[in-house]
Formats: structure tokens, sequence, C-alpha cells
């Protein structure tokens, strides 16, 4: 009878285990790859070379990383407190409709240099209090937080169509969506390397790449660097200790929602007052639902959200890529390869850890090191 499994130390558990599940995910699209008929290699190099072989290229897949980093942190926020948000895209949705209903007041009569904040803060405040509510019907009425904010994504969309439809469209267009701005545009990259020289083309990649990063390490320094995120991290680990030490768990579950949804609510500024400088139906395009992904992918840590938002911007370009040149690879197959990267780093994501447990274990020289690194853990 084999003895008790060592503890992983943490470059296994938050490194190894998930870079596992990516290949085993890519290991079975190649296969699918091949069965109808394609290169599973040729595959690879022509979606790397999309995402990455050229600065237009890098710049999409930064763009989509952008708000893969902001739908990823807002998720995390919320399992840490051992809650389960998938109401990300309604809370993007309407933290972009705050960008849009300020810029949209405000354009005419202040300056983009107090306007951009501004947009921010709606940006923020909108998707906080959106997702508040659900927050709120948890802490306090008992409602699960994965049907509230289910539906909140359906209320989030429907109010937008209507608003769309039947109040902010500009006189006179065929088209739901709101008049251009006239300022409040962030910077485009590609407008600001040019100033300087080095020419790149057009590219949706603007300043909110900066903001992402900034969230980055603000939430790192939220969660292990504040009492409230001590706490916070308490409840979503035991409930019962937590409470026993003092945490108010209703008021920890409205906190974790509130910044989720601010969190989420910054796809608004990289989309709206970013890109498309109007208000536009369906600009969140899914990004919510991936950032659950993401989240499980980088094991709620800011450093792994960030490279698993970058697999999936590469996956997102690098797929459009391969789709156009491989007729056979349509844009549906690009979205199962997807999707097998989510069910291995969701649903499968600890399919690999008993091969990693046995290979440990079975390292005497390495056994000294686990332990010292679990205890410092």
């Amino acid at each position: 009878m084999s003895g008790p499994r060592r503890p992983l130390p943490g470059w296994i558990d938050i490194g190894l285990i998930p870079l596992a599940n990516v290949l085993l995910a890519f290991f079975v699209a190649g296969l699918i790859v091949l069965a109808i008929g394609a290169n599973p290699l040729e595959a690879v190099r022509i979606m790397l070379v999309g995402a990455l072989g050229y600065p237009e290229a890098i710049g999409y897949t930064l763009y989509y990383t952008t708000n893969f980093i902001f739908t990823g942190l807002a998720v995390a926020i919320a399992f840490h407190a051992g809650l389960f948000n998938i109401g990300g895209e309604g809370q993007a949705y309407i933290g972009g409709l705050g960008v849009g209903l300020t810029v949209l007041a405000l354009d005419a009569s202040i300056p983009p240099v107090l306007l951009i904040p501004l947009a921010i803060l709606a940006a923020a405040a909108f998707g906080a209090a959106w997702a508040a509510v659900p927050g709120y019907l948890q802490a306090y009425r008992g409602s699960h937080i994965v049907i509230t904010t289910i539906m909140f994504n359906f209320i989030a969309a429907a109010l937008m169509v209507y608003l769309m439809v039947n109040v902010l469209i500009a006189p006179g267009s065929m088209s739901p969506e709101s008049r251009e701005f006239a300022v409040g545009h962030l910077p485009f990259v590609h407008e600001m390397l040019g100033r300087i020289g080095f020419v790149m083309g057009p590219t949706p990649l603007n300043l909110s790449i900066l903001g992402a990063a900034l969230c980055c390490v603000l939430v790192w320094a939220f969660l292990w660097r504040t009492p409230w995120g001590y706490e916070l991290r308490a409840l979503g680990h035991n409930p019962s200790a937590a409470v026993y030490a003092g945490v108010n768990p209703r008021r920890m579950i409205v906190l974790a929602m509130a910044l989720s949804g601010a969190l989420a609510g910054f796809v608004g500024v990289n989309e709206v007052i970013g890109v498309h400088h109007r208000l536009i139906l369906n600009f969140t395009a899914g990004y919510g639902f991936t950032g659950i992904a993401v989240a499980l992918m980088g094991r709620s840590h800011p450093v792994g959200i960030v490279l698993a938002s970058l697999l999936f911007g590469i996956l997102h370009q690098g797929g459009a890529e391969l789709a156009f040149e491989i007729p056979t690879i349509t844009r549906e197959m690009v979205v199962v390869i997807q999707g097998l990267v989510i069910l291995f780093s969701g649903a499968l994501a600890h399919l690999s850890r008993p091969w990693f447990e046995r290979a440990f274990s079975a390292i005497p020289a390495l056994r000294p090191a686990a332990a010292a690194d679990a205890k410092g853990a």
C-alpha cells in the first residue's frame, strides 16, 4: 500500500499543471484537425504566425488579451470569496453603457483630459452596481449567485437592445448605435508608436492595456497585502472559520461582487472609448464567459491570468488567421479548439494532478523541497 502523497509545490500546481492541461487540449485538437485531413503542425504554425508573426497581429492579440485580463480578474476576485460569478458578460455590457452615457452627456462640455477619467470611473461604478445586486441577493436573501448572475446577463442584454433601438440610437441611423463621440477617445498604440518613428499598421490596441496591467497589480495588492483581501480569501477558504475570526460574510460577499463587476466593466472602456468610439450592440462578444476559463487556467492569480489571457488572445487572433488559410478548418472548428482548452482548463483542470503527484513522490531528492514549499505557502 502506497503512503500519502506529498503536497505539490507552487511551481507545479500553478505552472506545470495548467501547461499540461493546455498541451492535452492541443493534442486532442490536433487529432481532430488530423481527422479532417489537415496537418496539425502546419495549423499550429499558421496560428502562431497569425497571432505573433508581425506587428499588426501582435496588436490584435494584445487587444483581445486586454479584455480577457479584465474579465479573468473579475471572475478571480469572486472565486477568492467562494463565489462563482458568471455574470461578467452583463457586467461588462453595463460598464460600457456607463462609459457611453458619460461621454454622450459630456463630450461637448469638458475636455478629454477630464472626460476619459470620468468615463473610466463610470465603467467601474456601473459594473459594480450591476454585480452588487446579485451579491446582495446572495448575502441577504439566500439567492444563489450562479442563478442571479445568469439572469442578469439576459437582463443587461435586453436593456441594451431597448436603449440602443429606442433611446440612444443616432438620429437618422438605420443600425442600433449611438452617434460618434466628439472627444474622449483613448489613443491607439499604433498612433503613439508612429510618433516616435515606429511604423505599425492600424490595430484596435489602445491604452486600455496599461489599465489592465495596473488592475493586475492592484488586485494582487488588494488580495495579498490588505486586511480586506485577507478577509475575502478567508471567507472563500473556510466560511465558518472566517465568521469565527470576526469576518462579516454579508459585507464581504457584496464587496467581492462589486469589485468583480467593476473589473468586468472596464471591458467597456477598451471597447467603447478605446475602439468603437460610440455605443454599439454586442461589443462584449463573449469576453465575460471566456474570463471564467481564464481565471480557472490562471489559478485566480494575476500572473496566471495574464498568461492565460495571452493564450486566449493568441487563439482568438490566430484562429481567425487559421480559418482563412486552411478552408477545411472553419471558424466553428476554431471555436471547438477554444472549447477544448476551456474544457481541459475548467472541468478537467485536475486531470493531470495525480500524474504529477505520483511522479513527484517518486523523486526522493525533491521531497524536502516540496515539504518546505508547502509549509511556506
